[in-house]
């Protein structure tokens, strides 16, 4: 009876085993639609943005301290690996700013009040005194960013001048003095701004106080004539940005139709999963509806700029996609490049022309350990987006699985397309086969290593990838998994292999794997997969940007 109950039970415990394998196993087949003929948007070349902020070392969320040395004020600019994770994109936009760059002075020569550093004080607005920018320090930020090879935004102080009304509004027009002898000193050093905007989240019902559309397009039209005033006898002019804040339809659409003339770029922030302290962070991002949710603040900023007369364009200004300070271990792990591309692919949809990522480094939701500057998985999949997706952005569907994401772009320098395809499920495989919708050139390699021919296809019926005599023809696909397969790893791996830098602090290279093309892409549970094909161009490919 005892060897009966063990040798039953290893065989009923091997079986269940057996049945979770096959489970986790299960794989589906599925069609990736591409319709080639036409862009449906475009992005900047430098899409890729991220950001530092003003937080000093007490800023604290939920009991825990998480920004440590990562503010602006204290950021050690020294460390080799730091430089390396900026440089590895030649260039990353960054824009400088944040909660409390509204309470930011600049040590400038019309100053009369001393510079010191932001002290925690619960009374005060965001929870902190005003703080101070030190010349010197502006200095070697700059020195920094020029090395780096960097592209900097900076976000101005707009409630300078502006008194908080009792039903908390900030009344008044922005004293744009102290703003205006900082951005002289910057040219003055002949430091490269490419960006200057205006407030942060002070925009609809605002963050802490606000300001009325009316009066900020009044605001930004005095920004815009401090600016050429000050670059007047400089080639390269910087952008006017603003407002930076939330999406609000109305205060939006009054702001961008009373600014056609003054406003280059208008910015929107997205904290769209909720508060970091939230335990179900991780249900939502593998949630496809919690993503689509944001499609409607995309969908409508374009609207409204397509509607207007301005020639303003959007942007993604700051996105840490759980506010104050993200979550550590989800905000900062594997899991959260689910999220983050999902939203790099969605934006780019919407015409959205540059995506800012909070942060670079601080937080729980940095691109970058706060503390030693080693890459999160989320800055290897901004660095394979920034090296694979090209400007103009393709139609995409699927069909076969409800958790498939999927976003095509023209492929960035280089011919061809680069998919990408996001698993959300966790126990399915998907067999995903790429289909065309309009006119396909596919480069047909034959056997001669010298001769080859391209051969034209002329429908607008769906083709697929051919077989037989083009299966010599290749793909090169990036897989990206979590390590042992924990979504909560600060390790990513791809293609299998561990993704970390050497002990220079050297960016390890990011190499595909070669794929027959005939073959369907294979996308396994809580992956992500770029499949770069180029061998397709279609007609929208053409297209300049």
């Amino acid at each position: 009876m005892g060897s009966c109950f063990w040798v039953c039970f290893v065989f009923l415990s091997f079986s269940l085993s057996f049945v979770r394998s096959q489970t986790a196993n299960a794989t589906i087949e599925g069609t990736v639609f591409i319709d080639g003929k036409t862009p449906i948007g475009t992005t900047d070349e430098d899409f890729i943005c991220a950001t530092l902020d003003w937080w000093p070392p007490e800023k604290c969320d939920y009991g825990s301290c998480s920004w440590g040395h990562a503010g602006l004020l204290n950021l050690d600019l020294s460390r080799n690996i730091f430089l390396n994770a900026v440089k590895a994109f030649s260039p990353l936009k960054i824009r400088l700013g944040g909660t409390l760059q509204d309470k930011v002075i600049y040590e400038t020569d019309d100053n009369q009040q001393p510079c010191t550093s932001f002290v925690k004080n619960t009374s005060e607005m965001f929870g902190f005194t005003q703080g101070c920018l030190p010349m010197n320090r502006w200095d070697e930020l700059n020195s920094f960013f020029q090395k780096a090879g960097a592209k900097v935004i900076f976000g101005l102080n707009a409630l300078a001048g502006r008194k908080i009304d009792s039903n908390g509004e900030a009344v008044g027009a922005w004293n744009y003095n102290n703003a205006e002898s900082f951005i002289r000193y910057t040219v003055g050093k002949n430091y490269t701004i490419h960006g200057w905007e205006l407030g942060n989240e002070l925009c609809g019902s605002g963050v802490g106080t606000r300001v009325s559309a009316n009066q900020y397009a009044a605001d930004t039209t005095a920004l815009r004539s401090v600016v050429q005033s000050v670059y007047k006898n400089v080639d390269l002019k910087p952008l006017i940005i603003a407002p930076g804040g939330f999406y609000d339809s109305d205060w939006f659409k009054e702001y961008i139709n009373k600014t056609t003339e003054s406003l280059d770029v208008v910015t929107h922030h997205i904290y769209n999963l909720g508060p970091g302290v939230d335990d179900h962070l991780v249900e939502k991002i593998l949630d496809p509806s919690v993503l689509d949710g944001e499609s409607g603040t995309f969908s409508g900023l374009h609207n409204i700029i397509k509607s207007s007369s301005t020639s303003a364009v959007a942007w993604v200004g700051e996105a840490g996609g759980a506010y104050n300070s993200g979550h550590n271990l989800v905000t900062n792990s594997f899991v959260f490049s689910f999220w983050y591309l999902d939203q790099l692919g969605m934006a780019s949809k919407y015409d959205t022309k540059t995506y800012c990522r909070q942060s670079l480094v601080g937080g729980n939701y940095g691109l970058l350990n706060t503390t030693n500057f080693e890459p999160n998985p989320d800055y290897y999949s901004a660095l394979l987006w920034h090296r694979l997706m090209g400007r103009n952005v393709l139609s995409t569907s699927f069909t076969g699985a409800d958790k498939i994401r999927s976003y095509t772009h023209c492929a960035k320098q280089s011919k061809g397309i680069t998919l990408l395809l996001i698993n959300l499920d966790n126990s399915t495989t998907v067999q995903a086969k790429p289909a065309f919708n309009g006119t396909m050139t596919l480069r047909r390699k034959h056997r001669s290593r010298t001769s080859h021919h391209k051969h034209k296809i002329h429908k607008t019926s769906i083709m697929k990838l051919p077989k037989g005599p083009d299966t010599k023809i290749r793909r090169e696909e990036y897989h990206l998994t979590a390590k042992d397969g924990n979504l909560h790893s600060q390790t990513m791996l791809l293609n299998g292999n561990i993704l970390s830098v050497n002990s220079s602090g050297m960016i390890p290279p990011l190499e595909p794997v070669h794929v027959n093309s005939a073959k369907p892409i294979t996308v396994g549970p809580l992956s992500i997969v770029f499949a770069h094909m180029p061998d397709v161009t279609v007609a929208a490919c053409r297209v300049q940007p």
